[in-house]
């Protein structure tokens, strides 16, 4: 029998930014033996906005990038949305990303790992409709990381990411056993 599979999904695709150094820390902390963990950047992906003819919610892709992203998130059971916190709201290119399919997040297990100066808490909020409207299985577990002036460099980088993100390990262990929890009984 094979582990089930999260995936984390990087919602920010600004050059610049921290989300994968985030996204590597999460990866490492939520693998267990039990539970099988990938990172999906969504810069890597490149999505186009909203492209497709018909609606996503009937299913019918014509275009091969929008089938490619169908097929490669059928291959999870749950998710982490990983995502900074821009001006109260969240990323456009993660909003793009979930848009473009519908039943497909469908009851999976969803959790969201916000970050920025205060933790990205009406990032989190905004999303946390979105994640109703796509009938994702939404958890309990959610994490908001702050971001302190202290732990980053000059170029907005962590200078010692395990350092800096130490505070949050008891949360993802948390959030690590939901998972096992909800995906294995």
């Amino acid at each position: 029998m094979t582990n089930p599979k999260i995936g984390i999904i990087v919602g920010s695709t600004r050059p610049s930014r921290i989300g994968p150094s985030i996204a590597d820390w999460l990866q490492k902390q939520l693998k267990t033996p039990h539970l099988d963990v990938d990172v999906i950047d969504l810069a890597q992906i490149d999505l186009p906005l909203l492209d497709e003819i018909a609606m996503p919610s009937d299913g019918h892709y014509e275009l091969e990038h929008t089938k490619n992203w169908s097929r490669l998130i059928q291959g999870y059971q749950g998710f982490v949305l990983l995502f900074p916190q821009y001006n109260w709201g969240y990323p456009a290119p993660l909003k793009n990303a979930l848009d473009c399919l519908y039943s497909e997040w469908r009851g999976k297990p969803v959790s969201m790992v916000s970050y920025g100066g205060r933790g990205g808490f009406q990032a989190a909020l905004a999303l946390s409709l979105v994640l109703r409207g796509l009938k994702f299985h939404r958890l309990s577990t959610n994490i908001e990381i702050s971001l302190k002036p202290a732990d980053l460099d000059s170029h907005g980088h962590f200078k010692a990411p395990n350092q800096a993100l130490a505070p949050y390990e008891f949360n993802v262990q948390q959030l690590s056993a939901e998972f096992q929890h909800v995906l294995t009984d």
